[in-house]
């Protein structure tokens, strides 16, 4: 038997006291408070610790336990809201481009939303650099505070890009087609054990909001206002009181993150780019 999505803890976690309805105006409202509340982290995978992407797990981490998580836990519990509230909706895989030399793996979920026949892109999943509202797949540009995005159309896949320094950015390119949970177990488990993934390699902490994003990776502690970035390396012992303090994620003293184990000193960054 599967697990019942507890409604009512879950936008408490958001700090939202009734559901929305089903319209524009409750996705915008729950896209943003979802995003801007409950952080993109990997710190399981740092930790060596399975990813189920279960309804019950999703909900003990990222409701109960206040944690956070990456792209398949944050839409897939996004997703399980959406259907409870009567939208329509369904997931799809995109390959990220940001920061990447090359072609990825198609590691990244994402959700399409149909509303008074149109389909608009919402992604809780995306970490500092996504979108804290959702945006039609219309080649318009969108603004959302300091940020500013669109949905660009490419043979059959569709690209979502972030403008910044005067030029547009791609984040992740996708197929408007459905995809189903397993395939999601499948990329979830790439993504969270194979040598080369980024989450393997990197410890992070992430969280976008109105004003500000904060973006933790390894001791690389930046905070972006759109084109503005504001960056410094941590010391080793300030990780765990930022991880705290700044995303809200409670860790206990001594936590070792695989990441940190091998990175050398003076081996952080400030760079925005990739995840």
């Amino acid at each position: 038997m599967s697990a019942e999505l507890d409604l009512g803890a879950y936008l408490r976690r958001i700090g939202l006291k009734e559901p929305p309805r089903a319209d524009l105006a409750g996705l915008r409202a729950l896209h943003l408070a979802h995003a801007t509340t409950i952080p993109f982290e990997n710190l399981d995978i740092q930790m060596g610790l399975p990813i189920p992407l279960d309804l019950a797990s999703l909900q003990a981490k990222l409701v109960r336990q206040e944690r956070g998580g990456y792209c398949f836990e944050h839409n897939t519990l996004f997703q399980a809201v959406l259907k409870e509230l009567d939208f329509d909706v369904i997931a799809c895989e995109a390959r990220v481009r940001l920061g990447a030399q090359g072609m990825l793996p198609r590691t990244h979920m994402l959700l399409l939303v149909r509303l008074e026949g149109a389909d608009w892109l919402a992604d809780v999943g995306f970490g500092g650099e996504g979108l804290l509202g959702p945006v039609p797949l219309d080649e318009a540009a969108h603004s959302q505070f300091l940020n500013t995005y669109r949905v660009a159309e490419e043979g059959g896949l569709r690209v979502l890009q972030s403008f910044h320094h005067g030029a547009w950015e791609d984040l992740y390119a996708f197929e408007p087609a459905p995809r189903f949970p397993i395939d999601f177990e499948m990329a979830s488990h790439y993504t969270s054990t194979h040598p080369d993934s980024r989450f393997i390699k990197t410890l992070t902490a992430q969280l976008p909001g109105p004003e500000v994003r904060r973006i933790l990776r390894n001791r690389a502690y930046a905070e972006l206002r759109g084109d503005q970035v504001e960056g410094r390396e941590l010391a080793p012992e300030e990780v765990i009181p930022i991880l705290r303090e700044v995303f809200g994620i409670e860790v206990q003293d001594g936590t070792t993150f695989r990441a940190l184990g091998r990175q050398a000193p003076g081996d952080g960054s400030t760079s925005t780019a990739g995840f």
